[in-house]
């Protein structure tokens, strides 16, 4: 076989190397959304913190809602604008239902320093809000991807494709028929 030819053995490989360049990409457009989230989540909560006074978990679970709430958007309409939105009453609810429980994730880190030992400082108040953060994202990502964004089903997607290919084929038909 030439180098130019492709063996049985050469096919997993590049379907492994697809997908793992999918999950890159994914992980990239996860880490944008998440990381502009990250800074919402904390200017939001140093604000609220040194403008109103709340106590230092009220403040953090009030950032927490609004960057839940950016969050959404950025996933809806960036990381995950390919996948499936026909439930949308489904998504939404497992969004929050998953974004619920990474807050309690995220606030009770900040809850366990700060009233379990007492580390309440600025400083410590900060360490303590991105540790949570961290550990959050991570069960947040896992959960967007498995329950809440999931990709369509395979013969949605082909058949999307095929359509989406009759129609370009369609099209070239009747440009060439106009000429």
């Amino acid at each position: 076989m030439g180098s130019g030819s492709t063996s049985l053995t050469d096919r997993p490989q590049g379907a492994v190397r697809r997908k793992f360049d999918r999950m890159l990409r994914e992980i990239a457009k996860f880490g944008a959304v998440g990381g502009a989230g990250l800074l919402v989540n904390l200017l939001v909560f140093n604000l609220v913190r040194n403008v109103t006074g709340l106590q230092v978990v009220r403040a953090s679970i009030i950032a927490t809602v609004v960057a839940i709430i950016f969050n959404y958007i950025g996933f809806r309409y960036f990381t995950y604008r390919d996948r499936d939105k026909s439930g949308r009453t489904r998504e939404m609810t497992l969004f929050l239902v998953f974004s619920a429980a990474g807050l309690v994730i995220e606030n009770g880190v900040l809850y366990l320093a700060t009233y379990g030992f007492g580390w309440d400082s600025p400083l410590q108040s900060n360490i303590f809000k991105f540790l949570g953060i961290g550990l959050g994202t991570l069960f947040r990502f896992w959960s967007y991807r498995t329950w809440v964004f999931r990709t369509m089903p395979a013969g949605s997607a082909v058949a999307g494709a095929e359509s989406i290919l009759q129609e370009a084929e369609q099209r070239r038909h009747d440009e060439h028929a106009n000429r």
